[in-house]
């Protein structure tokens, strides 16, 4: 274990750990999640994912947080109907106002113990308040080194970020 830090956020508010916004669901998927090959609809994980990122992101901040964007997400293996979807997300970076989600998405056949690692994907999320304007969040309490380097690595893909969002503007 390593000396705790507190990294990104408002200093003037109390750090939380990326376990404090630890977030799991578990869904089981059916017929209706599914396209004609019994294969799991890509916009129904999106939905999963984003509303674990949302109550991991709304776990730090305190508040609602709303999704800003959200990095490409790689479908690596298929989900058929019938099995069990378990999706894990927990905030791995904290701005000023901003935070980065990572998500995994896992499938298991009911009732085995072994699951599979079948997408991920990482978002960004905004804190606002009552009206709608953007407010501070929480530095991030790490313990970890695996946490500081996923702290990092979000570091530098919100910079990609930024600099993609800065190519897009020029297009506009």
């Amino acid at each position: 274990m390593m000396e705790p830090m507190a990294l990104g956020g408002d200093p003037g508010l109390a750090p939380r750990s990326p376990a404090h916004s630890r977030t799991e669901m578990t869904e089981l998927v059916l017929p209706s999640d599914a396209n004609q090959l019994g294969n799991i609809l890509g916009g129904r994980v999106m939905h999963w994912v984003d509303l674990a990122a949302a109550i991991a992101a709304a776990r730090h901040a305190g508040r609602v947080a709303v999704t800003a964007s959200m990095d490409r997400l790689d479908f690596l293996l298929p989900v058929k109907v019938g099995q069990v979807v378990s999706l894990v997300a927990e905030v791995n970076w904290a701005g000023r106002t901003s935070m980065e989600v990572g998500v995994e998405v896992y499938r298991e056949e009911l009732g085995a113990s072994e699951r599979e690692l079948t997408s991920r994907a990482y978002l960004t999320f905004v804190a606002i308040d009552a009206d709608g304007r953007p407010v501070p969040v929480p530095p991030l309490l790490l313990t970890r080194s695996e946490e500081v380097a996923r702290f990092h690595a979000a570091e530098a893909r919100r910079q990609a970020r930024l600099a993609h969002r800065a190519r897009m503007r020029e297009e506009l």
